[in-house]
């Protein structure tokens, strides 16, 4: 199992968002880079980051604090937010970025995202408010399943697909297993389990339930989670 500490970027800062509501945001770090660093001290192999104004404008925004990071880590970072074509991909494998994560362009273009996954180490965000994709930093739904939009991406080369229940994420209320179980079945792909990990249970819950990855944010900013215990022990 993976475990992915998160840093979320907005305006520079690391933040955390809840329900991915915008005017939600609490700043936990001006030097995103800082906090990079300490999770790899703690023996984080992978980072995964978003960049939430990228999400909203649908272009990359804060590509300065990505480079940072960067350049003062040893870490596999994933990287999802604005991403819409290839040439944004390419720039960022460029920066030496080891996974891109497509969301909106998943959703509304699969077709593209299953050819680009043919040439890049592409994942799939699926975002879902009340079980039906949402995109665009989840300010819309697309009006389709998230178990539907898992099912086109059966046969594809994408790496695995990151799947978040939007009403949970940043609540520390726990995660929606089964709905991350709904992902793997419909899919066949790997998937990291994204919104809601409150405690050191829900990474137990994880791993029990042969899940590839979690990803770990607002419960280690918030003191909930010993993220050096957890990465020493479910890893």
């Amino acid at each position: 199992m993976v475990i992915f500490p998160a840093i979320d970027l907005k305006d520079g800062k690391a933040v955390r968002l809840t329900k991915g509501l915008m005017e939600s945001a609490k700043v936990y770090s001006d030097e995103p880079w800082e906090l990079a660093k300490r999770f790899e001290e703690m023996g984080a192999e992978w980072l995964h980051i978003v960049d939430l104004n990228g999400a909203f404008a649908g272009e990359p925004k804060n590509i300065d604090q990505i480079e940072k990071i960067r350049k003062h880590t040893n870490l596999k970072i994933q990287l999802g937010g604005g991403i819409r074509d290839e040439e944004t991909v390419k720039r960022y494998l460029d920066l030496g970025i080891n996974r891109l994560i497509l969301g909106s362009i998943a959703a509304r273009e699969p077709e593209k995202v299953i050819e680009l996954a043919k040439k890049y180490p592409i994942a799939v965000g699926i975002d879902a408010k009340e079980g039906f994709v949402a995109i665009d930093g989840w300010g819309k739904s697309e009006g389709i399943k998230a178990t539907e939009l898992a099912k086109i991406y059966q046969n594809s080369n994408i790496e695995c697909i990151i799947a978040t229940d939007i009403s949970k994420d940043g609540t520390l209320s726990g995660l929606n297993i089964d709905f991350i179980l709904d992902i793997m079945r419909a899919s066949g792909k790997d998937v990291i389990a994204s919104g809601g990990v409150a405690s050191e249970e829900d990474i137990k819950k994880v791993k029990e339930n042969g899940i590839y990855g979690v990803i770990v944010g607002k419960a280690f900013y918030e003191g909930k989670i010993d993220l050096e215990k957890v990465l020493k022990n479910y890893i």
